[in-house]
Parts: C-alpha cells; sequence; structure tokens
C-alpha cells in the first residue's frame, strides 16, 4: 500500500546523489538489478577495558526490490563485489531491509 512515507523513500532511492545501482544475486536464483544506499559508519566495540573502532559495510535496499535476502547473498556495486553477512533488518514500516556486507 503506497503512502507518504513510501513515496519519500521511493524518491530517495531513486536520487542521483544517493541511490546506487547495484546487482543482487540470491543464492539458486537469478542476478536481479537493485538500487541500494549505502553507508559506512563506523563501529566501536568494548573489549574489556579497550575500546576498538572498526569500519563497517552497511547498505539499505527497499523491500519491493530485494524481497528475500539471506547470509550468503551476493551484492554487487560497481566492481566491488559482497556478500550479505548476519540476518536482514527491517525498518519498522517493513520497507526498507538493511544489510551487513563483507568483501566478497
Amino acid at each position: 500500500m503506497a503512502n507518504a512515507f513510501s513515496f519519500a523513500i521511493d524518491a530517495l532511492f531513486d536520487d542521483v546523489n544517493l541511490g546506487l545501482d547495484a546487482t543482487w544475486y540470491p543464492a539458486g536464483g537469478a542476478p536481479r538489478p537493485v538500487r541500494v544506499i549505502r553507508k559506512a559508519p563506523d563501529e566501536v566495540t568494548s573489549f574489556g577495558a579497550a575500546q576498538i573502532l572498526s569500519e563497517t559495510m552497511l547498505i539499505d535496499v527497499r523491500v519491493s526490490e530485494m524481497p528475500t535476502p539471506k547470509p550468503g547473498d551476493g551484492i554487487a556495486i560497481g566492481a566491488d563485489n559482497f556478500a550479505i553477512q548476519g540476518e536482514p533488518k527491517r525498518d519498522r514500516d517493513r520497507l526498507i531491509w538493511t544489510l551487513e556486507l563483507v568483501p566478497a
């Protein structure tokens, strides 16, 4: 069901400054083109009294374009190839997946 929020999400993903063309390679399925928003926040992990800062690679993708992502599926963004790591997480409105990627 379309609403103002879903229209706004579509506008963000379709914006040439935010959205990127990518290809999803589902395990056992045909590749599919998708639009993603790439983000790479630093993550701080505590280990005893120390804190370790590490880079992460996350993407957001619309559920309508990628209905069933699974750990191990491939994602190509330009010349960079990644695999989905961990369980995909959906937003509150169930419109966007956030996926953690690792180099493939």
